[in-house]
């Protein structure tokens, strides 16, 4: 099944496995064959049809299909997997060589993001095996939150027990949210020390998450004389930089607690602030003026460190490739805990595994906005070539790439030219706040590079893609590192309306891309991208046009029945084997990949039905939103995704209605509403047309049994909607949702009646 290859020396850190995927390929390529056999069937026929429209329409929509399908073939054609091994790195690398790491955690809302969500990351991440000397974790606080910043410092008091705890017992999982239960964990060490100091673990970290929770329920006080005093008078709008070391290293000790600092950088009505990738730019340079680690590793805030092991399985990747081009970030991948069960709203990646594989053999994966290690001198917009020779280093042209901070530029040319590796003359971040806060100012990139040539770029909501694409560019290659267990687990929408937001932003910043100078395809032409992973990215940056002829496939069967037309073949015709095989296969196919994967059948549905109805609902208002901002008629808005809390009991799974789906008066619901009605609409004019007739041979002169399986298929899609319609209270959709769709459902059908006689 797999063929290995290794590097010579031996043991190595990193085993690399090809996957022979023939029995796939064969399987995509009939597909493909097939989805072709129909476009030419429809061509050569197209004159002998007795209604044009719908068959023109099918012929542009599954023309598209046939495109989109090639995509994915081409992600999926080649499989690749590492992994690493950890455990023998210390007899190939001495723990003086491991590279200093930033990481970056990112907050943007303590209610719709609550804090002790974001603290237990901090914690877990404070905790991982690798020396603390040579870490430095600045938390970013879009919202300017005193709850926040208190919430850090409590949290860093903690650490201070609950860190020589996790590596006393070399505890697995540590994040306190999820390590603590009504009983202890068993370990191997039995003496009675353990389960007395996991009792004072747990009742201490009890007193943090009460405290966390008593500051979030009241109006927090901002004594001008405490560290809080300069959150007083500030709105979240509009206020100054604020920067605050919480914990230093001073000592540079191992075993001690890493550098902690908050940051909330300026805002200013008169300065755009770009979003997470604004937010990530500043804290490249508040970094990079503190402590210059030739590494940054940035996680969402709800992204907690589930594998203690984390870094050292990157840096066997890092230490495993002789050049610094075949690994210019380290993605690891998004997991997420407690997650619903079967996945009732496709919001889990779980499918995503054979893509994940796939891109990993071509240019490496895409940047995801989380759980990555990137190269700093990669994110200063180094390239490839670049790796042998310290580069256009400059005074010039540094100001004019990173700005008129002297203590940035110098860092940047460390950085750019390798030597900041070995640099211990950066331990003290306070020494170096006034040249922080200057470079977190709100007009400090104005006239720089920042955005557009150098760090996380802007342009689009979705910065992680655009920024991944950038790097990828500029002939970089990516690594792809999954090890077990999984090494982040993150919260995934648990409702409906959250989960649907989070489709709508993703695919309005994919879209986006396409509209930038970063364009795969002109990055093919006028750059170092390969053009298998311009088509990945192609794959992905079209979500949202995809919902348009998703769209319009799904009305046309509906169409078909009220206008008495086909767009299918009939049965009694050969061609009709053609969609059938292509249903058929394609659905078997998809069933057994997941089985492959330990995915049930329930899950798989939901994941094929979810598909659909994300890219006709959601997917859908990426368009217009694209369009508006490229008319200069309006700006797309970065939604940050509501996170749920676990409470301290851990009791949150007992609701016996977790999964249910539940209706805001959201707009996105209101296409897959009206869909759902005109298909509805058609079935019953169908049935209604059929109980007249008396004979059976005109049943199917009447309209294909095909359009009616097809509209069925469509319900069933649907179906959570159709009980939406009569569902009460949050369960059900909202009356005034129902009647604009009905509306909308009545006159569309009205215009199918009367096409009839125009096409």
């Amino acid at each position: 099944m797999a063929t290995k290859t290794r590097d010579s020396a031996s043991p190595p850190l990193l085993e690399k496995t090809v996957i022979k995927n023939t029995t796939p390929r064969a399987i995509e390529l009939v597909i493909l064959s097939l989805l072709i056999s129909l476009l030419v069937y429809r061509v050569i026929t197209f004159k002998n049809q007795d209604h044009h429209f719908p068959w023109l329409l099918a012929l542009l929509c599954e023309s598209w299909f046939t495109f989109y399908w090639i995509l994915v073939v081409n992600v999926k054609w080649t499989q690749c997997m590492t992994k690493t091994y950890p455990e023998r790195l210390l007899d190939r690398v001495n723990e003086s060589e491991f590279p200093a790491v930033d990481i970056f955690v990112t907050t943007a809302d303590p209610i719709l993001e609550p804090c002790i969500i974001t603290m237990n990351t901090v914690l877990s991440l404070l905790a991982v095996d690798y020396p603390a000397n040579k870490l430095a974790l600045y938390l970013s606080d879009d919202g300017c939150s005193p709850l926040t910043f208190y919430s850090l410092v409590e949290t860093t008091k903690f650490a201070k027990l609950w860190v020589p705890f996790c590596k006393k017992y070399n505890v697995q999982v540590r994040a306190p949210f999820r390590y603590f239960t009504p009983k202890p964990p068993s370990i191997e060490d039995e003496s009675l020390e353990f389960p007395q100091e996991w009792k004072k673990m747990k009742n201490e970290y009890g007193n943090l998450y009460k405290k966390i929770e008593i500051a979030a329920q009241r109006t927090f006080p901002c004594d001008r004389d405490s560290d809080l005093g300069v959150f007083a008078d500030v709105h979240r709008s509009n206020h100054p930089t604020i920067i605050k070391v919480v914990s230093e290293n001073k000592e540079g000790t191992p075993n001690y607690l890493p550098h902690v600092i908050y940051i909330s950088r300026e805002k200013n009505p008169n300065h755009h602030h770009h979003y997470k990738a604004g937010a990530m730019n500043v804290l490249a340079r508040v970094s990079g003026v503190m402590t210059n680690a030739p590494l940054m590793l940035n996680v969402d805030c709800d992204m907690y460190a589930n594998n203690p092991q984390v870094f050292l399985h990157a840096m066997c990747m890092l230490f495993s490739f002789k050049n610094e081009e075949d690994c210019s970030f380290i993605q690891f991948p998004q997991a997420f805990y407690d997650g619903l069960k079967d996945d009732p709203f496709g919001n889990q990646l779980a499918h995503l595994y054979y893509m994940g594989n796939g891109v990993s053999s071509i240019q490496g994966p895409f940047y995801a906005g989380s759980n990555c290690f990137h190269r700093r001198k990669v994110i200063y917009g180094s390239s490839p070539n670049d790796a042998v020779k310290t580069g256009n280093t400059d005074n010039e042209n540094l100001h004019k790439m990173f700005g008129k901070s002297i203590e940035l530029r110098e860092s940047a040319a460390q950085a750019l030219s390798g030597s900041n590796a070995k640099i211990e003359n950066r331990r003290i971040p306070s020494s170096f706040i006034e040249a922080a806060i200057q470079v977190a100012g709100g007009s400090y990139e104005y006239g720089t590079s920042w955005g557009k040539q150098i760090g996380w770029m802007y342009g689009s909501t979705t910065e992680d893609i655009l920024t991944g694409l950038s790097i990828h560019g500029r002939g970089w290659k990516s690594v792809f590192c999954t090890p077990e267990p999984p090494p982040f687990l993150g919260c995934a929408p648990l409702t409906y309306p959250v989960a649907l937001t989070q489709q709508k932003r993703w695919a309005t910043g994919l879209l986006e891309v396409l509209f930038t100078n970063k364009n795969p395809l002109l990055l093919t032409l006028n750059g170092k991208l390969w053009f298998r992973q311009a088509l990945v990215y192609m794959w992905i940056c079209l979500w949202g046009i995809r919902s348009v002829p998703e769209i319009c496939y799904a009305v046309l069967p509906a169409y078909c029945i009220i206008t008495n037309s086909r767009f299918l073949p009939k049965i009694s015709e050969s061609a009709f084997l053609i969609p059938m095989g292509i249903f058929v296969i394609y659905t078997l196919y998809g069933i057994w990949e997941v089985k492959r994967l330990d995915i049930s059948l329930r899950m798989w549905w939901n994941l094929q039905r979810m598909g659909r109805v994300n890219a006709m609902t959601a997917w859908l208002f990426a368009c217009p939103s694209v369009v508006l901002k490229l008319l200069g008629l309006s700006q797309t808005i970065f939604e940050v995704t509501q996170k749920c809390q676990n409470s301290f009991d851990g009791d949150d799974n007992d609701d016996a209605n977790a999964g249910m789906f539940t209706y805001d008066r959201s707009p996105m619901i209101v296409p897959g509403v009206v869909i759902l009605l005109i298909n509805l609409t058609a079935l019953i004019n169908g049935v209604s047309g059929l109980l007249n007739i008396g004979s059976r041979e005109n049943w199917t002169a009447m309209f294909g049994l095909g359009e009616v399986f097809c509209s069925v298929f469509v319900s069933l899609c649907f179906w959570e909607f159709l009980k939406g319609l009569f569902g009460n209270g949050k369960y059900g959709i909202p009356s005034s949702t129902i009647w604009k769709s009905g509306g909308l459902a009545l006159l569309l059908v009205q215009l199918c009646r009367r096409s009839s006689q125009w096409f």
